[in-house]
């Protein structure tokens, strides 16, 4: 049976992102209630009128997620608003691009907070909500949450982080009918990568080109939306991804090798 999202309380985090805005409008279109949260308050804003232009019903929270205190306070202003929480968007995040011993710890840090702890706190704040209205965590990861990246480690150990977390949690709350997934995109056209850190914590000097087959937001979107609504547990959304996924569960030593030709 397919999880019906109409009328559905949606908390979406990182929503002014390619996919975060793009799955804003999906999750629109499915007749939902957005609680948009961001840092961007302009962005945020941009995004709410092009939203209540299709008489969506939204509510607007600046956020920092790494701020625990200020997450709880907007988790509890969207329940206060809207009575409940339906689904958890956990998408914000953040990258970096150094060898771990030209890596500041700071980095580590800024990464851990933004990537794991925002993650966290959010889903710590909504749980009881989405405990009484047997609700959906989606969690944003990636191919590093469960294969080795070169010049990521930061990045990587955020991701297994949030496997660990989320892997872990879905068992706990499985018996309360509250389902989680795990999704983990292939190359996204965002300005994800663009927004990168190196590693002394400043911004990369130059926007990083993907190169490959790069997806758009609106495919990752649709296909986020589609798997929550079959139930799927893990998302696997490019070829690449998934070839890598197999290759280091079976093959770790060939993929090393393969990652380093």
């Amino acid at each position: 049976m397919r999880y019906n999202f109409h009328k559905k309380v949606v908390v979406i985090t990182g929503v002014v992102g390619g996919i975060g805005s793009a799955l804003a409008l999906k999750f629109a279109e499915a007749g939902a209630r957005l609680v948009l949260i961001d840092l961007e308050p302009m962005l945020l804003s941009a995004l709410a009128n092009q939203l209540e232009k299709i008489n969506t019903d939204t509510l607007m929270i600046p956020c920092d997620v790494t701020d625990r205190d200020r997450v709880f306070s907007a988790i509890q202003q969207a329940i206060a608003h809207y009575g409940g929480i339906d689904v958890l968007i956990n998408n914000a995040g953040i990258t970096h691009y150094s060898q771990f011993s030209e890596t500041d710890l700071t980095v580590f840090k800024r990464v851990m907070d933004v990537n794991f702890y925002g993650a966290l706190f959010c889903t710590k704040a909504a749980l009881d909500s989405l405990l009484e209205r047997k609700g959906l965590i989606i969690t944003l990861s990636s191919l590093s949450g469960f294969a080795p990246l070169l010049n990521r480690s930061a990045y990587s150990a955020s991701k297994h982080a949030l496997h660990g977390l989320f892997d872990s949690l879905r068992i706990e709350l499985q018996s309360n009918d509250v389902r989680v997934m795990m999704v983990c995109p292939g190359r996204t056209a965002t300005d994800f990568h663009k927004n990168a850190l190196v590693g002394d914590g400043s911004a990369v000097p130059e926007p990083l080109s993907l190169t490959g087959k790069i997806a758009s937001p609106n495919d990752v979107a649709v296909a986020i939306f589609n798997g929550a609504a079959k139930g799927d547990r893990l998302l696997i959304l490019s070829n690449v991804t998934k070839r890598a996924w197999l290759l280091f569960k079976f093959f770790p030593k060939l993929y090393e090798r393969f990652y380093h030709a």
